[in-house]
């Protein structure tokens, strides 16, 4: 562990400013070495020479603050690097001399752990400067994607849009506000983590980036934004079938990564096991099957302006760049790095297409025949998933289920897991909640059992906006959930900057309201009677 030489070392207010996972690593190398530094201003350049050095320790004083000299592109908007500290000997103390080391070691060797999250939150007030994207509050970025998309607001209500009445949207955020959680005071949640482990592997929280698609539509970088920040963090990114960049491309964006994919189940089998070998090629370590979009939901405002961008090439990415989808029309598959053109002008493309665009034309006829495989209106039967566990040896997770009676049958086929999921609402009008169904499907003996013996994991998407209903959903027994349309908003204001600044507010609400709620740990709330209580 690093430690401060200088037994006298105090600290004033330990100030905090984000950038960059990267920045992160180098600034906390600089406090392992005893390389002479400036008392003033040290350039990014600097910093990066010094943190060659592997010495593990810094006298007093010798940090002072970074200057924005020097700074890669694309982090010049947050001048001061991450997890820096102003030091000085001559201060009163504000921390004790330990909380150095306790800042320091969250982010050690590149790790960011769960200790770390609240910090996000003191370095908005220690810096006096609003946070990446303007606001933490996920109503006011849903305003502020609208605003930024109004020339394009067919884009942002695509993203923001539901099924039907959107009733079922509906339920899943009032349904939250049905359980309360029950603080208890006088407990030692000094120490906190949000590790998590999922099917073995360990990660710093409960946090994924839900499968959503065609993220083209309201930011150029799309996939390669939001697997690149989820990546940053440390969190996995499950990759939409829906994606408008390549299952490659989406891999290379997220280096190493946690990722997992999520399959809209193909018609053909043989178009299947190419998807599953191109996924497998490219590291993701886990299968997630959507059952519940085996056709598009009645969604009116999509429908009334026949906004549906697969039917010219955007959202169609996978597809087109898949060699066996692409030989049963005499075709090659398309780079990997193909993307479709920003911005998405559905009126422009018809207008191309009227004209006899070849491009244009092949776009739309190959994206309508996609649509046809992976959206096909055929729907699968239980007995279909042997196929699946037979060409794929990673864990399988069923997207989706919404009953105890689904729940049983999931663990009747082998799965290794479930997500809870009515697909935020998009599918089914007038559906239950995903809370409630959590609920239902945690009184299910069977399903106890099997999680409890490591043999099943539950999993919550739809409706998560704070740290709260993290809180709660886990509460009620699920393990992790996925988190969706607020990182959407986030990439249309921010692009990965945006995403990464998002997903680490949101951790650190999860960080502080589990500490104030009284516990240290997700265990001490998970599947626990006393955490909640229910109107």
């Amino acid at each position: 562990m690093p430690r401060c030489a200088g037994s006298n070392l105090l600290l004033p207010a330990v100030r905090y400013r984000a950038a960059s996972a990267t920045d992160a690593d180098e600034a906390v190398i600089i406090f392992q070495t005893r390389v002479k530094l400036p008392s003033e201003l040290v350039s990014y350049a600097e910093v990066t020479k010094a943190s060659e050095s592997k010495t593990p320790t810094v006298s007093s004083g010798e940090l002072r603050h970074y200057s924005n000299s020097g700074v890669p592109s694309g982090i010049k908007q947050r001048p001061t690097l991450y997890y820096l500290c102003h030091v000085s000997a001559q201060l009163p103390p504000a921390f004790p001399p330990s909380s150095l080391q306790t800042a320091m070691t969250t982010t050690i060797n590149g790790k960011t752990t769960a200790t770390s999250w609240a910090m996000y939150m003191r370095s908005l007030y220690a810096d006096r400067q609003p946070p990446t994207l303007g606001t933490v509050a996920v109503d006011k970025l849903e305003e502020a994607a609208r605003e930024k998309l109004k020339d394009r607001i067919e884009a942002f209500l695509y993203v923001f849009g539901s099924a039907g009445t959107c009733s079922t949207h509906d339920y899943n955020r009032n349904d939250f506000h049905k359980y309360k959680i029950i603080p208890r005071m006088l407990r030692d949640a000094t120490h906190r983590t949000l590790e998590t482990t999922l099917f073995g592997v360990q990660y710093p929280s409960p946090l994924l980036l839900a499968p959503i698609g065609v993220q083209g539509i309201v930011h150029p970088d799309g996939e390669l934004a939001t697997s690149g920040a989820a990546a940053k963090v440390g969190i996995p990114y499950i990759m939409s079938t829906a994606s408008t960049r390549s299952i490659e491309a989406v891999a290379q964006a997220s280096g190493s990564g946690p990722r997992w994919y999520q399959l809209y189940w193909p018609k053909s089998n043989e178009l299947t096991l190419s998807v599953l070998s191109r996924v497998k090629k490219a590291g993701f370590s886990a299968l997630v099957i959507t059952l519940d979009t085996m056709l598009l939901g009645w969604r009116p405002h999509d429908i009334d302006t026949a906004y549906l961008p697969f039917l010219h090439g955007v959202g169609t990415q996978v597809g087109f760049t898949d060699p066996v989808f692409m030989a049963q029309f005499g075709k090659d598959a398309y780079p990997v790095d193909h993307a479709p053109q920003w911005p998405y002008d559905p009126a422009h493309l018809d207008e191309r297409i009227r004209q006899g665009d070849e491009t244009a034309k092949e776009h739309a006829f190959l994206g309508e025949r996609w649509i046809g495989e992976v959206a096909s209106g055929v729907f699968r039967p239980w007995e279909d998933l042997a196929f699946l566990k037979q060409n794929w040896d990673g864990p399988i997770i069923l997207k989706g289920i919404m009953c105890p009676e689904d729940a049983e049958l999931a663990i009747d086929h082998g799965v290794d897991g479930i997500v809870v999921s009515n697909h935020g609402g998009r599918q089914v009008d007038g559906s239950i909640s995903t809370l409630y169904a959590l609920d239902k499907i945690m009184q299910s003996p069977k399903v106890r059992e099997a999680q409890a013996s490591g043999r099943f994991t539950i999993l919550f998407d739809s409706g998560i906006r704070t740290g709260s209903d993290v809180i709660k959903a886990i509460a009620l027994g699920a393990q992790a959930v996925l988190y969706g349309r607020p990182f959407m908003y986030a990439l249309a204001l921010g692009g990965q900057d945006g995403v990464e600044s998002q997903i680490r507010a949101i951790l650190a609400d999860v960080h502080v309201t589990l500490g104030l709620s009284g516990f240290k740990n997700l265990d001490e709330i998970r599947g626990k009677a006393g955490v909640l209580a229910r109107d």
